[in-house]
């Protein structure tokens, strides 16, 4: 993969890898984690919630548009958006590209574009397969757009990190990317009367742009911890039990707890 794109052709991913496609003209990216056997586990908003970005994951959904190969694809638990899909479906005649792990801060800060690569390191291919199937039958909780959306689920496979700050943005590049472009220019504004230059300007910008991108990478934030799937309902707090109380009446009437 290259400096510019991280395009890949089907024969060169493999089992535990995280890919992308592009939708809407490259307005955004969709991401999920290849599992093999040319089937992706990925995540997207239920149906029932009423968004723009429902309308066109709803395109994913293959309830509507059943695959003629895969009898199984479109698989997912009820109220979860943690979805099986052939590659055919997850691409939907898209180019396949492929998330790039372990990259150095150098490299990092030449893509332009958020939702492409990572500082951060992944754990091998097994462990990724286990977290993608897992949330496959147990859910990834609700979709948020800024918070927890598709590119958040496959780093979550991939490298098992949590952001501890729920108040913050998530771990997705393409959402962090959202909100520095108007951050950079926002903060460079000011200095637009000390450089005539309008280059020098839109160079101080794409700089603070990119430092944005770089400061709320998962791979250099201190504000992450490790976290097993099995306990990551609980760490998010998804599943929040009661202590259940059992009643039982007896003979004369009297409860009894237990």
């Amino acid at each position: 993969m290259g400096l510019i794109s991280n395009r890949v052709e089907r024969h060169e991913i493999k089992p535990g890898d995280h890919i992308y496609t592009y939708r809407a003209v490259f307005t955004y990216s969709h991401h999920g984690i290849f599992v093999g056997g040319s089937k992706v586990v990925h995540f997207r908003p239920e149906r029932n919630l009423k968004s723009i970005a429902e309308t066109s994951s709803n395109l994913d959904d293959p309830t509507s548009n059943p695959c003629p190969t895969f009898p199984d694809c479109g698989f997912r638990q009820p109220n979860s958006g943690v979805v099986l899909s052939c590659l055919d479906c997850f691409l939907r005649n898209g180019s396949l590209y492929c998330f790039e792990y372990e990259v150095s801060p150098s490299v990092f800060l030449t893509k332009i574009r958020g939702g492409t690569c990572t500082t951060a390191s992944s754990d091998p291919s097994e462990t990724v397969i286990h977290r993608a199937m897992y949330l496959l039958q147990n859910g990834f909780g609700n979709y948020d757009v800024f918070k927890n959306n598709c590119e958040d689920f496959a780093l979550y496979c991939k490298t098992g990190l949590l952001i501890q700050d729920r108040q913050g943005v998530g771990r997705s590049g393409q959402a962090s990317s959202i909100i520095g472009a108007p951050l950079a220019a926002m903060i460079s504004s000011p200095l637009k009367l000390l450089m005539p230059s309008p280059v020098g300007f839109a160079t101080v910008t794409a700089g603070m742009y990119c430092m944005s991108r770089y400061a709320t990478d998962i791979g250099v934030r201190s504000d992450v911890i490790k976290v097993p799937v099995e306990d990551l309902a609980v760490n998010l707090g998804w599943n929040c039990p009661e202590e259940e109380v059992a009643e039982n009446e007896t003979s004369d009437g009297q409860i009894i707890t237990r």
